[in-house]
């Protein structure tokens, strides 16, 4: 791949400065673009911006959360073969390809939004984009199989999800909250059953059901959390008729709903862990609710100045939880 890296960053200066002049704003995000494109990446510089790192850790918690559920999963497990092929997959391999799949489908947006990415500023082709996305996709799958045939079925399933949240005609992230809960859906509940695959030992409906249910209430509390995400982007979607909730509901509106979402998500995952006779673990979740709660009082008041802020500290209380809940769960097993 000759033109991994296409080094058109003076041709396409000279050509945009004979270009109508930009908005505002868009002038502003061109030029704070530039800045961040001053300094050429090492081709491994650009793969890992182009992967998208910390859109990882998500999905690989929510992967050991699952695989402590399963209560087969104990510290020996963490030097395993299996579990250092579950982090390359949920990190690098699936999540990257998640996230090189919406680059690649986004770039328009990103133009506006992000234009420093690596698409939209010019460092990385369509054509290799294409390429490393059908490779990444190939080695997720084998990855996954290796785990389990299983978990190979649902590397399937994400990347679908990665292109019907994507890629136009379905293009799910202008529908409203169909884009956010896709998205909170790959993020946690599909790892999470993931490592409870990889783990158990006796596999059935009636034994994932308790992890299945976990889940799903925090995906309902994970919903709210890529509302906030959403927070960042509300030019270019309102531009480009991507119906956000900040878009449709206003930014305050907004925040109050993802504010609600967060809370009910992970109140109701406390009630249930209570119904299993684990009342310590279901008080644990509940107060981990607290600051978070606190945190979101600022988040209403100034929501597009207070997004990233809030989930960089309040994220680590909910995640804490969903640890919580695993453990519940491999207790009530026991």
């Amino acid at each position: 791949m000759s033109d991994f890296f296409s080094k058109h960053s003076v041709r396409r200066q000279s050509s945009s400065s004979r270009k109508a002049p930009l908005p505002p704003l868009q002038a502003r995000k061109a030029v704070a673009g530039a800045k961040k494109t001053a300094y050429p990446l090492s081709r491994i510089a650009l793969l890992i911006r182009f992967l998208k790192p910390v859109t990882w850790i998500p999905v690989i918690w929510s992967f050991l959360c699952g695989a402590v559920a399963s209560g087969a999963f104990g510290w020996s497990d963490l030097f395993g073969w299996k579990f250092f092929l579950a982090i390359l997959l949920t990190g690098p391999l699936a999540s990257g390809t998640c996230q090189m799949l919406n680059d690649y489908f986004d770039r328009d947006l990103d133009e506006i939004n992000e234009p420093w990415r690596p698409i939209p500023g010019g460092a990385i082709s369509l054509k290799s984009a294409t390429v490393l996305i059908a490779i990444w996709s190939v080695l997720s799958v084998l990855a996954g199989y290796l785990i389990h045939p299983l978990i190979g079925l649902y590397v399937i399933i994400g990347i679908i999800n990665a292109h019907l949240y994507s890629a136009n005609p379905v293009k799910l992230k202008k529908r409203l909250w169909a884009g956010n809960i896709i998205v909170a859906v790959s993020y946690l509940v599909i790892p999470w059953i993931a490592g409870e695959i990889a783990y158990s030992e006796q596999l059935s409906p009636d034994t994932l059901m308790p992890s299945l249910i976990v889940a799903g209430l925090f995906t309902l509390a994970s919903t709210g959390t890529m509302t906030i995400n959403d927070f960042k982007s509300v030019e270019g979607d309102r531009r480009n008729n991507i119906r956000t909730l900040p878009v449709v509901f206003g930014e305050h509106s907004a925040a109050v709903i993802a504010s609600g979402l967060i809370n009910a998500g992970q109140l109701l995952a406390a009630g249930y862990l209570y119904l299993l006779g684990q009342p310590l673990h279901a008080l644990t979740v509940a107060l981990l609710i607290i600051p978070q709660f606190v945190l979101q009082f600022s988040l209403v008041r100034s929501p597009n100045t207070m997004d990233v802020r809030y989930n960089a500290i309040a994220q680590n209380f909910l995640v804490a939880g969903m640890l919580v809940c695993a453990f519940a769960i491999r207790q009530y097993r026991l």
